[in-house]
């Protein structure tokens, strides 16, 4: 990816694909961003999507390109202006917290489990070695029951999803914190789970902060059955709607779940974005190993 700008026309990112996942990845962005765009219940906010001015994805170079947006990668701020991290984290979930409400509903989410969860654990199967067999392959056993036995009957927001909702991906103004625009759309599902974003984006400030591994971060959660008070605090604070029936700061069981389904959404995404994620020892110890560790413990008798 690189930047473009000079003359009269206005500043514009290039994303050129070199591998079959990249060329899908960008495919993904593409579908996503122009359908968002069309989608007449957004009307303002339609404003934090990147326009995309062309999207040329044959051989012999496949490529996207967006118009560059204002604003600072809401991770720089962060390491920064530490002191505007709870501020920067509240108008984030808020913004997203929109467009979810205005493009989904809550229902019952059965029906949805199997797609949200199965495809993504056969892509931990496939890609990561360690989770084939042995007690990798009995963890993703007993943490798809976990995820089926704690969601099913449940009622959450299905609307369009970011899928990797994380600070690097909102664009915000310096100083105050606000946000400008959302980027990275390749993820993105009309009827996913919204509730991903919100977790994925406190648990993402949460390792980020303190210099941790999302794994660790993760497998504290279902260790300690809750999610930290102070991360709780910002989900129950972005949920300032009375629109929003959807409660985002929970406790117990379902709290945990959450927290693991947002987990597993996370990793999926990264290997099937690029196989050097699966391949990688170091990521799978760092990343896949303590929560699929701890998983597999709290089913132990």
């Amino acid at each position: 990816m690189f930047r473009l700008e000079g003359g009269s026309l206005p500043p514009v990112v290039v994303k050129h694909a070199r591998t079959s996942r990249a060329i899908a990845s960008l495919a993904q962005e593409c579908e996503a961003v122009r359908r968002l765009q069309r989608d007449e219940r957004l009307a303002f906010w339609r404003h934090h999507l990147p326009v995309v001015g062309q999207c040329r994805l044959h051989p012999p170079l496949p490529f996207l390109v967006e118009r560059c947006m204002p604003g600072f990668e809401g991770d720089a701020l962060l390491h920064g202006s530490p002191q505007l991290a709870d501020r920067m984290a509240v108008s984030a979930l808020r913004v997203i917290r929109e467009l979810h409400r205005a493009t989904g509903r809550t229902e019952d989410v059965t029906a949805h489990l199997r797609r949200w969860i199965d495809p993504r654990l056969a892509v931990l199967a496939e890609e990561i070695r360690w989770c084939r067999q042995g007690r990798g392959a009995e963890a993703l056993r007993v943490l798809r029951d976990r995820l089926m036995c704690a969601l099913n009957g449940r009622r959450l927001l299905v609307a369009w999803t970011h899928g990797d909702f994380h600070p690097g991906n909102v664009l915000l103004r310096p100083q105050q914190g606000m946000p400008l625009g959302v980027i990275d759309w390749a993820g993105a599902v009309p009827h996913g789970p919204s509730v991903v974003d919100c977790y994925t984006f406190v648990l993402t400030m949460r390792y980020q902060r303190q210099g941790l591994r999302l794994g660790d971060v993760v497998a504290d959660v279902v260790r300690r059955a809750s999610l930290l008070p102070e991360d709780r605090r910002l989900l129950g604070e972005a949920q300032a709607s009375a629109a929003d029936d959807e409660s985002l700061a929970t406790e117990g069981e379902r709290e945990t779940a959450l927290t693991l389904l947002t987990w597993l959404w996370h990793v999926a995404g990264n290997v099937t974005k690029s196989s050097r994620y699966g391949r990688s020892r170091r990521w799978v110890v760092d990343n896949v190993a303590p929560v699929l560790d701890g998983v597999a413990a709290e089913s132990s008798p």
